[in-house]
């Protein structure tokens, strides 16, 4: 069984920056992808980035350039640096986290990204 664990959610003006965490944590697993999604108000959720255990990343469009994706696997954390902050960011952030490519996911409890002035 594996727990992910998000923290960082804030309230932040427009152009700003946040850095979220996602901590797992569990025994007998391996990892090949960890992802972060975000849910805005009367929205879907969407799959915002994603990193696979080979280091490879990608993005949804409107965060290329803005947000970036890391992992610390001595810590079993994966971040999401997220700088140039827009109105249209605020949401819910989830980590999820797979095993295989067509595993079912893990989900964090999620985190508040509110950008606003």
């Amino acid at each position: 069984q594996v727990q992910l664990v998000e923290s960082g959610g804030d309230l932040v003006q427009p152009g700003g920056s946040l850095r979220l965490s996602c901590k797992g944590s569990g025994s007998g697993f391996s990892i090949y992808s960890r992802h972060w999604y975000r849910q805005a108000p009367g929205k879907q959720r969407e799959l915002v980035a994603t990193i696979i255990n080979d280091g490879s990343t990608n993005y949804i469009d409107t965060v290329k350039g803005r947000f970036t994706i890391s992992r610390d696997n001595a810590k079993n954390t994966v971040y999401l640096q997220m700088n140039s902050l827009k109105p249209e960011d605020t949401g819910v952030y989830y980590c999820s986290a797979r095993e295989c490519r067509n595993c079912p996911a893990y989900w964090g409890q999620g985190t508040q990204v509110t950008v606003s002035s």
